[in-house]
């Protein structure tokens, strides 16, 4: 026994690596292209490029992972059987149900890593994203460049004549809200940036308002803030059931809860249809085990993510139960009664 699974898991570690590295590729390429849309909105380096796509490699593993040992365990079978070992290997008395308890620990251990990277780095992965995407907005709105125009600084539009030194000359905003338009022209002003907060000093200037009447105001000084809005709260994400605590009252936060310890769990529920769809007699069966296994996979992925937020958490029990019976049938009708 200890033999055959040795021989086994070296078989999977050749199918399995090839799969995951060719999905991660293929992922890591998608993220790639989102994160480059970005630069649309800021500015970043290659290395800040390279920092974003950090925070992306969490959710990558989450999606790459469990269907990478699905397909590679279900071929790893489908390899032994093409090859008549299974067949030979069930003729010593290996039946299938304890080629279910031969890779049961490996697909628990991979669903127990799989929820640790869901349901803890990943919210970590997104709380960093948004705080260094909040950071290079901060930082875009604070680079405000002299004669230059579109320039925004919160709800105004803003227009720089000169600058010297860290202050401005001549500055000119705008806003319009409904019927009633806002100039505000000042001589000099300064731009103060602390805690994810903009604020223009402004000196020696009119405000004027324009509605129906023209209202004009002279000040010698006048600040405007700006607090950028920042990603939500997770406290550094220090406090794992502080942050899943509330899920309860945010129905978009708890099927997201449900998405993912179910997508987790996708290797250890579908233990039997891996060997099911791995067992098959290549004189009188046709080797479907891809296109099965990957149908499954999208399947399971589909209902997961449809109903996760109007079932809620009747779907962490709905769900479960109802695909390891679906496999269970699905092993008597082609598995059992031959093997």
């Amino acid at each position: 026994m200890k033999i055959l699974k040795q021989y086994f898991f070296k078989i999977l570690s050749q199918t399995f690596f090839p799969i995951f590295f060719t999905l991660f590729a293929i992922t890591s390429i998608i993220f790639l292209v989102k994160i480059a849309s970005l630069t649309s909105i800021i500015q970043i380096n290659f290395l800040e490029l390279l920092e974003l796509y950090s925070f992306s490699l969490p959710t990558i593993l989450f999606y790459t992972i469990p269907i990478s040992t699905f397909i590679s365990v279900a071929l790893t079978l489908a390899k032994l059987s093409s090859e008549y070992e299974l067949i030979v290997i069930t003729s010593f008395g290996l039946n299938p149900l304890k080629i279910v308890q031969l890779v049961l620990p490996f697909l628990l251990l991979v669903s127990i890593v799989v929820l640790m990277i869901s349901l803890v780095f990943m919210p970590k992965a997104e709380y960093l994203r948004n705080s260094f995407l909040v950071k290079k907005k901060n930082e875009a709105q604070f680079n405000i460049k002299p004669s230059e125009y579109g320039q925004v600084f919160g709800k105004w539009l803003l227009y720089v004549n000169a600058q010297v030194g860290d202050r401005y000359k001549d500055i000119v905003l705008f806003t319009k809200e409904k019927d009633e338009d806002t100039f505000i022209i000042s001589r000099e002003a300064k731009l103060n940036n602390k805690d994810y907060a903009l604020t223009l000093k402004l000196d020696d200037g009119k405000a004027i308002r324009i509605t129906d009447t023209i209202n004009q105001i002279d000040f010698e000084k006048m600040t405007i803030n700006n607090n950028l809005k920042q990603s939500k709260n997770i406290n550094n994400f220090n406090d794992l059931i502080g942050y899943w605590g509330d899920m309860f009252k945010n129905s978009s936060k708890l099927g997201d809860f449900i998405f993912h310890f179910l997508g987790s769990l996708l290797p250890l529920l579908s233990v039997v249809f891996m060997v099911s769809i791995g067992y098959y007699n290549p004189r009188y069966n046709k080797n479907r085990t891809t296109s099965v296994a990957i149908f499954l996979t999208f399947i399971y992925v589909l209902i997961i993510h449809r109903l996760s937020e109007p079932l809620g958490l009747n779907l962490l029990y709905f769900m479960p139960i109802g695909w390891v019976l679906l496999s269970l049938l699905y092993f008597r009708l082609r598995v059992k009664s031959y093997y």
